[in-house]
Order: C-alpha cells, then sequence, then structure tokens
C-alpha cells in the first residue's frame, strides 16, 4: 500500500489553522472562536488537513458530508460536531442542497495546551463525542443551542482580554462549561449508542491511550508493540495509519508522547529528567533533543515559558 502526505497540510497550532482556512488570526494563541457566517465555510473546508488541535462546530444551513479517518461522519442533519486531533477531516459538500454554499454558527479551535493543567486521567479521554468511533453530529433544541452559544460567548470574550495570571484559568473554565454542556446533551441524545465495527486506527487510538495511561517507566512504545498487538505488520500498520491520517506510526507515537510530556511538565513538579524517565525515555538528553525537534522549545523553556505566560 502506497500513500502519500503531499495534500495533507498539517496544522499544529491555531494560527496555522486560522491562516491555512483564511480565517481572521487568532487573539489567543491557544483557541479561537469563529463566526461562520463571515466565511464561505463548505469551500474552505473543503481543503484537507491533518490538525494537531480539536474543534467543536455548530452549524446551521451546512449541508453535506465529512470524511474522518476511515469513516463518513454523518453532518447533514446535526448540527454540533467534534473533531479530535491527529485525523484529518475533509468537507464534501452537497451540491444540490439550496444552501450548500452558506453556513451560520460558530466554531471553536482549540490547543491541548489550553487544557493541559488538568490532573491526569481528567483531559479529553473522557469526553465520547471526541473519538473516530463518532459518526453522527448532534441536534440540539433551541434553548440546547442558546447555552452552547452562551458558553461560547464568555470564551470568545475572554480569549480577546489582555492575558494576566487569571487567563489561563478563566478560559479552562469556560472551556470545560461549553464541554459539560457538550457531555451532557451527547449522553441524552446517545445514552446507548450503538456499536460501529472497529476499524484499525480506533483499536490503534485505544491502544495508544491505554499504553500511555497505564504505569509509570514503562518501555518507550514501539511500532513493533501495537503492530503485534493489531495483528497486522509493521509496515501495514504505517501505511494504513499515513494513508488516513497523513502521518506514519512513528510520528503518531511521538505525538502522542509528547502530548503526555506537555501534561507532566505542567502538572508536575517532576525534573525534566525524572520526566524522561517516567515517559520510559532511557536517555534523559534524547527526550529533551525529541521534544525540542518537535516543538522548538527544550522541556525547560516549554515548562518556563508557560510560567511566564500566565504570571
Amino acid at each position: 500500500m502506497k500513500a502519500s502526505t503531499a495534500r495533507f497540510a498539517v496544522l499544529e497550532t491555531v494560527a496555522d489553522f486560522t491562516q491555512h482556512y483564511g480565517f481572521a488570526p487568532p487573539s489567543h494563541p491557544l483557541v479561537t472562536v469563529i463566526d461562520l457566517a463571515q466565511y464561505p465555510v463548505p469551500e474552505l473546508l473543503a481543503k484537507p488537513a491533518l490538525r494537531y488541535l480539536y474543534l467543536i462546530v455548530l452549524k446551521r444551513h451546512f449541508h453535506g458530508q465529512l470524511s474522518y479517518g476511515q469513516q463518513v461522519y454523518d453532518y447533514r442533519q446535526g448540527v454540533l460536531g467534534f473533531y479530535a486531533p491527529g485525523q484529518p477531516v475533509q468537507f464534501c459538500p452537497s451540491g444540490d442542497a439550496p444552501t450548500a454554499g452558506k453556513a451560520e454558527g460558530w466554531m471553536v479551535v482549540f490547543h491541548p495546551d489550553l487544557l493541559v493543567r488538568r490532573p491526569q486521567g481528567q483531559f479529553l479521554g473522557g469526553y465520547p463525542f471526541f473519538t473516530y468511533r463518532v459518526q453522527q453530529a448532534l441536534s440540539l433544541s433551541a434553548a440546547e443551542e442558546q447555552l452552547l452559544t452562551h458558553a461560547v460567548t464568555g470564551l470568545r470574550q475572554e480569549s480577546e482580554q489582555p492575558a494576566d495570571v487569571f487567563s489561563q484559568q478563566l478560559l479552562s473554565t469556560q472551556l470545560d462549561v461549553l464541554l459539560q454542556y457538550a457531555g451532557r446533551f451527547y449522553y441524552q441524545q446517545f445514552p446507548a449508542q450503538p456499536a460501529i465495527g472497529p476499524d484499525l486506527l480506533s483499536r490503534f487510538e485505544d491502544l495508544l491511550a491505554t499504553y500511555l495511561d497505564s504505569a509509570a517507566e514503562q518501555p518507550l512504545p514501539t511500532v513493533q508493540y501495537f503492530a503485534e498487538a493489531l495483528h497486522v505488520s509493521p509496515a501495514y500498520l504505517g501505511d494504513v495509519l499515513r494513508t488516513h491520517t497523513g502521518q506514519n506510526a512513528q510520528q503518531h507515537l511521538h505525538y502522542a508522547l509528547l502530548e503526555k510530556a506537555r501534561r507532566l511538565l505542567l502538572s508536575t513538579s517532576l525534573s525534566i529528567r525524572e520526566t524522561a524517565f517516567y515517559l520510559g525515555f532511557d536517555n534523559p538528553s534524547y527526550f529533551s533533543r525529541l521534544f525540542k525537534h518537535k516543538t522548538g522549545l527544550t522541556p525547560a523553556e516549554f515548562r518556563q515559558s508557560v510560567v511566564h505566560a500566565v504570571n
């Protein structure tokens, strides 16, 4: 199986996202709220991209489907959609719909670092709508939409304030209100979500999350380990991931490790050396080099930059 990654733009920051799609630059580096009525959204979102960001989208008059990993996300009837990092998303407008070129609503785009100070185990894994298995958007009543929009308004207003010592916590709190409401509406609408046959991406995601959430200081995860656990060859696993996400298996492992590293650096008092060993690195220097290669900062610089940002 051969695949090219050239068609995927890689969007690692909120600014990358707004620039790629032609939206206004964000006021805050970790979050932005976009008014969909101001943009020709279907044409913009037809540009495929691999995002290391979370998206929550409330839409009206937005006809079509979204390809999401190996699945098709049914967005013809639903109103509220959720997208996790690491999966390419491409909108396929329905040309026969009378309002195919129009849209209303809002889009919240945020970086995982916005919630990185949450206690371990309380990140976004507890929200079932941020998984590759979800194929349906949520329908909302007028009252439910009003509650969500009120939460989004508070998030947007706070994101536009000058940064101070309270900014990070206030933004996290505003976003958490939005997620809590979404969780309530999700469980009301899908109290027993029908099982969908697990695909390779979903099983890989589950296995990787379990591995990283288990006991500390176990060996670094390897492509060989996951391939054997999934009963496929390493080459096949890499080809499937590359075809459907634009990133190979090793890149997925590095991303997951670095996300956990960020959370440890900001939510614990572990030293850089202790963090490296906790994650399974035998050589703390290799951990620091990998972290800087992927983020542009050493672990110490990353920790200090966030401290400065909130003080």
